[in-house]
């Protein structure tokens, strides 16, 4: 286990270095226009990055058993954040979106810790269940209220991209730990006509799905940047055009440090770029898996598999997304991305990850 610990640690090192780079890369000259400093980005970021990282140790050493005796208050405090984002005056309204609690010179974005939260509190309540979880009252209907508390108040935000992550990593923790198949097909054919009304019945998701369709018919409108997106990914090539030479950073590219990176990537480094970091996030899953696998405890484990399946999806959503296999999501990239909540809390998901491999170390 101290290899799995080992390599996990450094991919996570590894996609956090890339993304010091691509940001500084990707945001400089934006911000030298808008801010009138080349490193603003940068300078936040690593300041994020630092955080992150005391966070992350924090949760390589806390107890893992404190942690799942508070997983129902950590859960109650992040609806209760939520809640309050949404109130005016309190929350930060941007782009037509309340998502963000203003913090002195930085955002929090709960959503971000309300993410986290519900994964340690499925893990606790599959662990706490035990055989239970296939019975529909005991187990698989007070977790699916709770969730449904938190995805509720995320798409009031509205936050459509980080509810449905939430929603599937649940899901993927309650299927694993033994909840009943047909709970889970009927839930999700339940959802159906909520999804509905979510992406065709609210103007511009439904102006999202015919962009994703065909982007060219508003190739000057709505369809600009996911067409910027594959005229950066196209420039690449094999080897890309070189570490800094982008030319849809150049204002032609919106969100081309945040959530479009990616794209910026696969122009100034090519598809060896591109496949590098998907082979470094296929990786992390697999080494993140075999510490599932051997993991002793049902609430490390499922732990274990809600971690690593929230960053594994937050991937495959942003790369697919940027590659046009998928409508456009406001997902970042996790480690690479600039952005602050999320790199926090993803690097203190690894850190309790890497905590339960330690403990699997421990327990063999």
């Amino acid at each position: 286990m101290r290899d799995i610990r080992i390599s996990i640690f450094m991919i996570t090192a590894i996609l956090v270095a890339i993304g010091i780079v691509m940001i500084y890369s990707a945001s400089s000259i934006y911000a030298y226009s808008s801010m009138g400093d080349s490193i603003y980005f940068l300078k936040r970021h690593l300041l994020y990055l630092l955080l992150g990282v005391v966070m992350m140790f924090v949760a390589m050493t806390i107890d893992l058993d404190l942690l799942k005796k508070f997983a129902k208050p950590m859960t109650l405090a992040a609806i209760l954040l939520l809640v309050l984002v949404l109130v005016p005056h309190i929350g930060r309204e941007a782009g037509g979106a309340k998502r963000w609690f203003r913090m002195g010179p930085f955002n929090f974005q709960p959503s971000e810790f309300a993410k986290i939260a519900m994964i340690i509190y499925m893990a606790d309540l599959v662990s706490r269940k035990g055989a239970l979880i296939k019975s529909f009252w005991k187990s698989y209907l007070p977790a699916v209220m709770v969730l449904g508390a938190v995805v509720g108040l995320v798409l009031l935000e509205p936050d459509l991209g980080t509810a449905i992550t939430v929603t599937l990593v649940a899901f993927i923790i309650l299927y694993v730990s033994g909840a009943r198949p047909v709970y889970i097909g009927a839930s999700f054919l339940a959802s159906l006509p909520i999804l509905y009304l979510l992406l065709f019945r609210v103007e511009y998701r439904m102006k999202r799905i015919m962009v994703f369709m065909n982007p060219w018919a508003d190739k000057r409108g709505a369809g600009f940047q996911i067409i910027q997106s594959f005229v950066a990914l196209g420039s690449g090539g094999p080897f890309g055009v070189g570490l800094g030479q982008s030319r849809q950073k150049l204002f032609y590219l919106p969100a081309s440090h945040t959530d479009f990176i990616f794209s910026i990537i696969g122009e100034e480094l090519g598809f060896v770029g591109v496949a590098a970091i998907i082979a470094l996030f296929f990786l992390f899953v697999w080494q993140g898996m075999k510490v599932a696998f051997k993991a002793l405890d049902p609430f490390e484990r499922a732990l274990a598999i809600g971690i690593v399946s929230m960053i594994a999806l937050e991937a495959i959503i942003n790369i697919g997304v940027t590659a046009g296999a998928l409508p456009t999501k406001g997902l970042p990239l996790p480690f690479i991305s600039y952005g602050g909540s999320g790199l926090i809390f993803h690097l203190a998901a690894v850190g309790v990850l890497l905590n339960i491999a330690k403990s699997c170390e421990t327990c063999r």
